[in-house]
């Protein structure tokens, strides 16, 4: 796809003020770049004052940039509130990704039983069980296998060798990334002596619309009562959501965070990448956890919550290291002094 600056003014809501105050009516936008490796044709976006700099020299045709910026732009500039916002829906409308799938392969297998609504692709080597139900315009990837009575809504896509266990119910316009897997029993044992007894984990894992799952992420299917995902989350690569966790509407979570089962999390929270969150807790709406933060009571109120310990030379933090072995003395020696 190519676009005018007019054309793509117009997409994305921005105002398109012209170098040299001259229309330009013959500049053609086809792709996205970097402030520094934008070429002719290109359109650039600078919603970062840390890339300022790279504004002037930009070879860009056209840079999406805020008003208080376009007096240092040397080319032609497409002018909104909030050019980060500009550059997602410009990426949107340049995107190149193909489509996880283009039609029902041949060697997919589908059990008879299976519900496809109108222009359902399938690719190589899925297997899809009884009493599936794929609704319209739905794209599952290449070796991905969906159990009996899973469902999925309207325009949902799966990438390739994504495992999605039975009854798990997914709404709809989700996106699903590589290698995911949904479903899978939750880490649910009963100790009688020192041994093992594996409990049937025998709710399912609900998801909502508008939901995007990354790559190799995990979502435990609930003990008893379901695990939920609700409308609009975002889940980053390698996250783990074990089983009962509820997450609420437009949560974000990053790389590597760890949900504990039965913890409900508010709407609208952030989690940084590496944060580990306690099970059975209730975390508010609103709610920011930095990198690294361990979480391990319920927050009552929103607000920006850390825990991690940042990094350290070796030599500081062997030095610190014995202070926090000493602490539990020191306290008791302060206390005496304090005392006499």
């Amino acid at each position: 796809m190519s676009y005018t600056l007019e054309e793509l003014a117009k997409k994305i809501g921005a105002t398109v003020v012209y170098a040299n105050s001259q229309i330009d009516e013959h500049c053609i936008i086809s792709s996205l770049a970097t402030l520094k490796s934008a070429k002719e044709g290109q359109v650039a976006f600078l919603a970062n004052s840390k890339y300022s700099q790279q504004l002037e020299s930009t070879k860009a045709s056209v840079v999406i940039l805020s008003e208080d910026c376009l007096e240092n732009s040397p080319c032609h500039s497409l002018v909104m509130e909030n050019p980060y916002m500009g550059y997602a829906l410009t990426a949107q409308l340049l995107d190149t990704t193909p489509k996880t799938s283009q039609n029902v392969h041949p060697s997919a297998v589908v059990h008879a039983s299976v519900k496809l609504g109108e222009n359902v692709t399938i690719g190589a080597n899925s297997v899809i069980e009884a009493g599936v139900v794929l609704a319209n315009n739905v794209a599952i990837g290449a070796g991905c296998f969906l159990g009996e009575n899973v469902s999925i809504g309207e325009n949902t896509s799966l990438w390739s060798n994504i495992s999605i266990y039975h009854r798990v119910v997914i709404g709809s316009d989700c996106l699903i990334q590589a290698n995911t897997v949904i479903g899978a029993d939750g880490f649910g044992y009963a100790n009688e002596k020192g041994k093992w007894l594996k409990i049937p984990q025998l709710g399912t894992v609900v998801i909502g619309n508008k939901v995007e799952i990354g790559a190799s992420t995990s979502i435990d299917r609930g003990a008893l009562d379901d695990t939920i995902i609700k409308d609009g989350v975002i889940l980053d690569n390698q996250v783990q959501i074990a089983h009962n966790v509820i997450i609420g509407e437009n949560t974000a979570i990053a790389g590597c965070s760890v949900i504990a089962g039965s913890t409900t999390i508010g709407k609208n929270c952030t989690i940084a990448g590496m944060v580990a969150i306690n099970g059975h807790l209730s975390i508010a709406d609103g709610c920011v956890f930095t990198g690294c933060a361990m979480v391990i009571k319920s927050i009552t109120e929103a607000g920006i919550y850390s825990s991690g310990i940042p990094v350290l030379s070796n030599k500081e933090w062997r030095k610190a290291s014995v202070h926090i072995r000493n602490l539990n003395t020191m306290s008791k020696r302060i206390r005496a002094l304090e005392k006499k």
